[in-house]
């Protein structure tokens, strides 16, 4: 008998870790479509401009335009060579302040494109969810 009841046991885990998985994806899914849509609310203004962040290019929220990278670096090379004031720093700029605001603007520019991909993605991310949801709930049908 007992032989019997572990069997049955072993059986159901056995039959049971498939759906195990798939509902272990679907809540991936989940928490990667709500990111998509949290960025999507987030970063509004910056998705007009999608077709040209592509990690050469920036966006510029307070004045909600597209900086590319390197006019940027000369940019600030110049306001260093200059030393124009920093109002950030609340002294002129020097070459260790150009540095560190480059390699922000670097990291913005990657984080912009990747915000665009992620939104791009959420209607295949919510047709996943629909296809996955489906076949979960064929499977607890079947058993």
């Amino acid at each position: 008998m007992k032989r019997f009841v572990y069997g049955t046991i072993a059986l159901c885990l056995i039959a049971s870790a498939p759906l195990y998985a798939q509902s272990q994806t679907i809540n991936d899914l989940k928490g990667k479509i709500f990111d998509a849509r949290m960025m999507q609310q987030a970063f509004v203004n910056g998705l007009k401009f999608c077709n040209v962040l592509d990690g050469t290019n920036f966006y510029f929220q307070p004045r909600d335009r597209v900086l590319n990278l390197e006019d940027y670096h000369r940019s600030l090379k110049s306001l260093a060579k200059q030393q124009v004031f920093n109002p950030e720093n609340r002294r002129p700029w020097n070459e260790q302040d150009a540095a560190d605001r480059w390699e922000q603007v670097k990291r913005q520019a990657v984080k912009d494109q990747a915000n665009c991909a992620l939104v791009a993605s959420l209607p295949d991310l919510e047709n996943q969810l629909k296809e996955l949801e489906k076949k979960t709930e064929a499977a607890e049908k079947k058993n």
